[in-house]
């Protein structure tokens, strides 16, 4: 009867440590929990300094650890005109953080059977029925030929953004002459457009690359949200709502901000080309390009860049994956599945980023990459183009993000790797 008892009660003690994992509390004692609450104070002082030095306007910290929160914090301001705080509840546009809960509704309909990794992708958008690669560019008349393309582009290729595919506004010359002249931008647009004809005419185009020869970063991860729309018979934000913010309780993340929500969207500032001080974004600050994305309601949804959120809700979907999955008693992918998506998928592949690799939808911190970052090897991370960022380490079990909103920041690389620092030496 002793032994019943003891492994009772062992069991039930297991069961509550697997169930306190599974989800982010709204806080908890950080030296209880693995960090020094005096080293803590040390990203306090760093994001108070950037605030102070006018760095930045404002920024939001978040760490957890072992699913329980033991940094949220928010500096500076938000509007400045308005001198309103910055808080840690606000709605940043998380830009290219879109890329990965993409990638998870594409790998939930993998799960579904309905395509596998290295289909064709032309079997659901016939524009990338056999595609041709960039030969040569007039960059005077932005004339060019092409030659055939040695294979299709896979979903494989999307998900490691190694399909060819190059990205306009913000990709290499020649293709952003090219994509322009084809009138595609396929984010950020101050005009009303057709995702469907913008995805359609980017297959009609030649690759930069050879699929699955390099990688490139690109609008890939916008044609596998189209095809998650074609496969799942769902608009991508009905199917992002139903299949994934819903069952994990993201109530703040949005395609297009709701009327009563959209006094909390953060403002973007922009640099002062002379001062490198932030200013306040105007709307000539990028031609043909607007930052009212979230709230212009124009039914365009970018796979790869097209979303807003809190630091809290992105942390939620964060720790999902950390927790292999499953987050407080839903599973929206399988072990497995999360397993494969966060180890190295392009083999020897080289990246814009030394000594990293990529996974399906996530940046892979390497043994050698671990020797110049303070991540963990397996670390997965990725940050959007308005000043957000964050990483998942799974051997130390951390949810790490941190937010701001401005495009440039001369100091943004070297705040992010501050920051990180600050997060490891922390840890006791």
């Amino acid at each position: 009867m002793r032994y019943l008892l003891i492994f009772l009660l062992f069991t039930i003690s297991r069961l509550n440590i697997q169930a306190q994992n599974n989800t982010i509390h709204k806080s908890g004692n950080a030296a209880s929990n693995g960090f020094s609450e005096e080293k803590l104070k040390r990203i306090d002082n760093l994001m108070q300094q950037a605030v102070d030095k006018n760095w930045i306007k404002g920024a939001v910290g978040f760490i957890a650890h072992n699913g329980t929160i033991v940094y949220n914090k928010a500096f500076g301001i938000d509007d400045v005109n308005k001198n309103t705080p910055m808080k840690t509840d606000l709605i940043f546009r998380i830009a290219s953080q879109t890329k990965a809960i993409t990638s998870v509704a594409a790998m939930m309909l993998f799960e579904e059977g309905k395509f596998l990794l290295d289909d064709p992708i032309s079997k659901y958008i016939p524009s990338f029925k056999n595609p041709r690669v960039l030969d040569r560019f007039n960059p005077k008349d932005t004339t060019y030929t092409t030659k055939p393309a040695k294979r299709e582009i896979t979903f494989r290729d999307l998900l490691t953004h190694t399909s060819g595919i190059d990205y306009p506004q913000i990709g290499s010359k020649k293709m952003r002459a090219i994509y322009a002249k084809a009138d595609i931008t396929v984010a950020f647009s101050d005009k009303k457009r057709s995702q469907v004809d913008d995805i359609n005419k980017l297959g009609t185009l030649p690759l930069v690359a050879q699929p699955g020869e390099k990688f490139i970063y690109s609008a890939s991860t916008d044609v596998l949200g189209r095809l998650v729309e074609i496969i799942s018979g769902m608009s991508l934000d009905n199917f992002f709502h139903a299949k994934i913010f819903k069952p994990l309780g993201m109530n703040d993340t949005y395609f297009y901000l709701p009327q009563a929500k959209q006094s909390r969207l953060v403002k973007v500032y922009t640099e002062d080309p002379k001062t490198h001080e932030p200013v306040l974004w105007q709307q000539n600050t990028m031609p043909g390009a607007t930052v009212d994305y979230p709230i212009n309601k124009d039914d365009y949804y970018s796979g790869g860049g097209g979303l807003v959120s809190t630091i809290q809700d992105y942390a939620v979907f964060l720790q999902m994956l950390l927790n292999s999955g499953e987050y407080n008693g839903h599973r929206l992918l399988a072990t497995h599945t999360v397993e494969i998506m966060t180890k190295n998928q392009i083999g020897d592949i080289r990246v814009t980023f030394d000594n990293q690799k990529f996974g399906l939808g996530f940046a892979i911190t390497t043994k050698k990459g671990r020797l110049k970052r303070e991540q963990s090897a397996g670390t997965f991370w990725w940050g959007g183009i308005f000043g957000t960022m964050y990483w998942c380490d799974p051997k130390e079990k951390i949810v790490a993000q941190l937010y701001t909103q401005q495009l440039p920041s001369s100091h943004a690389k070297k705040f992010a790797a501050k920051y990180k620092t600050l997060v490891y030496q922390a840890l006791n």
